[in-house]
């Protein structure tokens, strides 16, 4: 296994320094051995370790995806730090020339098993999943287990229920945990401190209710199966650990991941990442519609249009970028190299954010604050972040230029600086300053760097998997940037079944000017498409028309010429694969516009036409008449039928929202746009990203109102306040409603 490890890597490596001498301005051929060096010593490394079977397995599944073209990310988590990764086509992004360390990834004085998680496209996970079930054997392959627990809103939820109360009382108490802060949910405890209505709840009449919520709070709830974890054995599982089977029909181990590892079984992360699927759809679409080929591996890091954009703050779609807090840092920063943008991504977390080391990265990136460094050896290793120590690698190269600390002892050093062991750390501060010393750094001043080094290690962040990630946010900012439309209209494809995103996605075509086109039967293929730089609606995209149904029209449609009318299409559908409902909202939302008819008109009499097709499929199927065959009776209706004048504007607006979830064609509310600015109303969006409680005035249209009562009998209302950005639920109490019914 070793011998086969050694050779992939070493070809493999040969193979990227042959695209960097294609490729990389100003490589000069010397440091060639810098990479070659760099391998050997990685293989070295994982040979001791024993890994080398697993770095085969890992590469074989991800070099057959690639193969196969199924999309894979360019790396996540620390073994973006490992040139054999890179050599062997596991991960994309250079540990060398992004100063990544393989120590960060695999210490050889702390053996670990290794954990590489992968990303995939959404679309293509399963089948490489398939791929490795079917590689090694069904009985040696399985998913995780996970085991959710009860979170502070669920456990009162669930513990209310159990008490009779009512829906809507525990829904109001639940409400009162705060919303969860970069991803992190709070505990009931927590937001008992933090929300002042919940603790005086839990003081009166919700005493039982907290106090019991607070005992179970944490417990296992339910049995899953984990998002991305698999395991594989080399031999069958049952042998080594408990299996269920899920209701896929996959087999599950009952153990969670952490037993799994602790039996010593090795697992793998399938991870499903949609904006791989964003960038590999724009890619398609740029070929179909411009005959270009973009090739990620070429496109260059230093591309001005693309840090425009991001400067700018045009970053809807842009991975990682879009929420308004990063949007609104990057637009300070102003990025214009790919390591701002690696930096960002690892400064935009609650602890740096806090100790205000966000700020001190701006002010130095614009010499606005002086940069300053304990010792001029720290400057060559914190120049690229103007001395502020932002990655867990940096404090590792800190301690061996420092302290002459091997990267595996470094590695220690992160982890206990991290962990904040006092007796640990006691003992490294003790190494750190006496081989600083030993190397001419003045006691006093060793313990100074080391001091600055704890305080950091408590926010930095792992520089690979920063470095990684925003390779993808780099390429879907590329990407946005100089092919807006494929892009928008990949993005657009990909949240097509999020009526939300849609409308986020069409006021941002709005506001880069460009041209969103309604669904039409002759033009509009499956998906969003690019024509003549405008995006075209796709037919899947209509509420209530499956795949299934799109599929048989875009193969009759294929088959013979474009449809003319109404009674064209349904002469020519079967109207068992397309029935009443498809075609009423293909005509609610315009896509049947191209006839020339009102969609008034072709409602009207939608019935007849349709009985009319059915009456027509039998004849076929009876073989009165040949299909196609030129002698069919044709349809008259539309020709006997009055014309009807199309409806209101509103009207017209509401059946196309019924159709599409949203407005296509205009909204209500644009001409009050101007208005509600100078009242200050926020946007939905901006209510979102407000984040804490408190009054807030919006605008909006009411839509989806239901009328409900409450245990005791008081009627209150439901409905989604929509503007032209998006829409939020709304809840109107008993006593507001008296007031506004």
């Amino acid at each position: 296994l070793f011998d086969m490890m050694a050779e992939l890597a070493r070809v493999g490596l040969e193979r990227r320094l042959q695209e960097f001498r294609q490729h990389r301005k100003g490589w000069e051929e010397s440091q060639a051995k810098v990479y070659q060096d760099r391998l050997e010593l990685e293989i070295k490394l994982i040979d001791q370790m024993g890994f080398s079977g697993y770095f085969l397995v890992v590469s074989d599944f991800i070099v057959w995806a690639k193969e196969h073209g199924i999309p894979v990310g360019p790396g996540r988590g620390s073994v973006a730090g490992s040139l054999v990764a890179f050599a062997m086509r596991i991960t994309e992004i250079d540990p060398i020339i992004n100063k990544l360390l393989f120590e960060r990834f695999l210490n050889p004085e702390r053996v670990s098993l290794p954990d590489i998680d992968v990303d995939f496209c959404i679309n293509g996970r399963d089948l490489v999943i398939k791929y490795v079930v079917e590689k090694y054997g069904k009985e040696k392959v399985a998913q995780i287990a996970t085991f959710g627990t009860l979170k502070a809103k669920a456990v009162i939820k669930d513990v209310g229920r159990a008490l009779g109360l009512s829906y809507a009382e525990t829904d109001r108490v639940a409400e009162l945990i705060p919303a969860p802060r970069q991803g992190f949910d709070f505990s009931l405890s927590e937001a008992i401190k933090m929300e002042p209505r919940l603790a005086q709840y839990a003081e009166t009449e919700g005493k039982q209710l907290i106090s019991l919520a607070l005992k179970l709070e944490g417990l296992v709830r339910h049995t899953s199966t984990h998002a991305a974890g698999v395991v594989i054995g080399d031999r069958q599982l049952v042998e080594l650990l408990p299996l269920f089977v899920d209701k896929e029909g996959n087999e599950v181990t009952q153990y969670s991941m952490s037993a799994v590892e602790k039996i010593g079984l090795v697992k793998f992360d399938f991870l499903g990442l949609k904006t791989l699927t964003v960038i590999h759809t724009a890619i398609r679409l740029i070929q179909e519609s411009l005959g270009e080929q973009i090739v990620l591996e070429a496109i260059p890091l230093d591309d001005a249009k693309t840090f425009q954009i991001l400067c700018a703050g045009n970053t809807t779609g842009v991975f990682q970028l879009e929420s308004s807090g990063i949007t609104e840092i990057t637009k300070r920063l102003k990025p214009n190299c790919f390591d701002d943008l690696v930096a960002i991504l690892a400064l935009y977390r609650p602890g740096p954010l806090d100790a205000g080391m966000v700020d001190h990265y701006i002010e130095r990136k614009h010499g606005r604050q002086q940069t300053s460094y304990l010792h001029p050896l720290m400057s060559e290793i914190l120049a690229d972040t103007y001395g502020i120590i932002v990655y867990q690698e940096q404090i590792m190269q800190l301690a061996r230029e420092l302290a002459g600390y091997s990267l595996g002892e470094a590695d220690l050093l992160r982890r206990a600086m991290g962990k904040k062991n006092p007796e640990e750390m006691a003992k490294q501060r003790g190494l750190f300053t006496s081989r600083a010393f030993e190397r001419k750094i003045d006691m006093k001043l060793a313990e100074q760097i080391f001091d600055q080094m704890e305080t950091f290690a408590r926010y930095g962040f792992n520089r690979s998997h920063s470095a990684a990630y925003a390779l993808v946010s780099y390429h879907t900012a590329y990407l946005k940037a100089h092919y807006s439309v494929q892009f928008m209209a990949a993005l657009m494809t990909l949240e097509m079944g999020d009526s939300e995103n849609t409308l986020k996605n069409l006021n941002e075509c709005r506001e880069q000017a460009i041209p969103v086109l309604p669904p039409d039967l002759n033009y509009s293929s499956a998906k969003f498409s690019v024509q003549d730089r405008k995006i075209r609606y796709g037919l899947e995209a209509v509420k209530g028309v499956g795949e299934k149904a799109v599929s048989h029209i875009i193969e009759v449609r294929e088959k013979g010429a474009l449809f003319v009318s109404l009674e064209d299409f349904a002469e020519r559908i079967d109207t068992h694969m397309v029935n009443r409902r498809v075609v009423e909202n293909l005509i609610k939302c315009g896509a049947f516009d191209f006839s020339g008819d009102s969609r008034n008109s072709m409602i009207e009499r939608l019935e007849d036409v349709l009985k009319a097709a059915q009456s027509l499929g039998r004849q076929r199927n009876t073989n009165q008449i040949g299909l196609f065959g030129g002698q069919a009776p044709k349809i008259e209706i539309a020709r006997r039928a009055q014309k009807l004048p199309e409806w209101p504007v509103n009207q017209k607006l509401a059946f196309e929202r019924e159709a599409l979830g949203f407005y296509i064609s205009g909204h209500p509310l644009e001409k009050f746009r101007k208005d509600l600015a100078k009242l200050g109303a926020k946007t939905t969006q901006q209510l979102r990203e407000i984040g804490k409680t408190g009054q807030v005035k919006v605008g909006g249209v009411a839509t989806t109102l239901r009328l409900k009562n409450t245990k005791k009998g008081d009627r209150y209302a439901t409905f989604a306040l929509e503007d032209y950005i998006g829409t939020i639920e709304t809840i109107v109490w008993p006593d507001t409603y008296k007031q506004v019914a």
